[in-house]
């Protein structure tokens, strides 16, 4: 089996188990809770509840049109993870057990909900596809109206969806959706961009030589030195740059003011650090 073939598996593999999730939180969390967090499964919540028609025949339905329009436009290339996605979101609705974890409480319901849902999501994402729905519909949008961006266009869709919501739950579930909505971004984007936090160190410092010479040998930890002006000496500096681990932090520090007490340190957050010293 090529390399290629290998990397093409362990994509859709990682698409589909992101959807199944999607779906879970979707039936199980979300909808026992009636929390509309927008998107074709959020219709699809409402629509069950004026109806009775089960999640994954709405979001089947809605979804048919949406790629009988979007294939033309956004072209077969780009929307074919996307097709393999919607289906298996429409087949995990349908197959997985009916099992409401917290309908009752809502704050367990839209934390819980959103955090499996946007690592879900995330998933999917991070392989360039999506469970199709108001995304797809989004792109197809943008590409008749180019001065509106797809995110805009997504928050105008999401948010008549979530108004649905208002009118068939009323106001304080969907207060509890928007913390969802919340939660569910932020989780999309830490897989997307990565939870592996490190820390990223400034050093400004007269003895950048000696500072940078210790952080190597002591720490084994690269450094890179840029050149800085003082604006107000006006004269030449190195500015120290690296990246460490959070719990080596407090290493870095003692080691900058052990050589220079009044070196001027600034420590920040970088959310994901690739290279030597640092695991994928």
């Amino acid at each position: 089996m090529s390399e290629k073939l290998k990397e093409t598996i362990k994509e859709y593999v990682i698409i589909i188990f992101g959807t199944v999730l999607v779906a879970f939180a979707a039936k199980n969390l979300l909808d026992p809770a009636s929390l509309v967090t927008g998107g074709v499964s959020g219709a699809a919540i409402v629509i069950k509840y004026f109806t009775g028609i089960p999640l994954w025949v709405s979001n089947t339905a809605l979804n048919i049109p949406i790629f009988l329009v979007g294939i033309p436009v956004l072209g077969w290339k780009f929307i074919k993870k996307t097709l393999i996605s919607t289906i298996v979101l429409s087949v995990a609705l349908a197959v997985i057990p009916t099992m409401p974890i917290a309908p009752d409480d809502l704050l367990l319901s839209s934390v819980f909900g959103a955090v499996m849902q946007g690592i879900g999501l995330g998933m999917v994402l991070r392989y360039k596809a999506s469970t199709g729905g108001t995304d797809m519909v989004a792109a197809t949008l943008h590409k008749k109206i180019r001065h509106i961006s797809i995110a805009q266009i997504l928050q105008y869709v999401d948010g008549a969806i979530v108004i649905g919501g208002i009118f068939a739950f009323g106001v304080q579930k969907a207060l509890y959706a928007l913390i969802a909505i919340y939660v569910g971004t932020k989780m999309s984007d830490y897989i997307l961009e990565g939870i592996k936090f490190a820390k990223q160190v400034f050093i400004i410092s007269e003895n950048a030589e000696a500072i940078s010479k210790s952080i190597m040998e002591d720490m084994n930890r690269g450094v890179t030195g840029i050149k800085a002006v003082g604006m107000y000496s006006k004269a030449d500096k190195t500015m120290l740059y690296c990246a460490v681990s959070p719990k080596e932090i407090a290493d870095v520090k003692d080691l900058v003011k052990g050589i220079d007490k009044e070196a001027f340190v600034i420590v920040s957050d970088a959310r994901e650090v690739l290279g030597e010293g640092f695991e994928e």
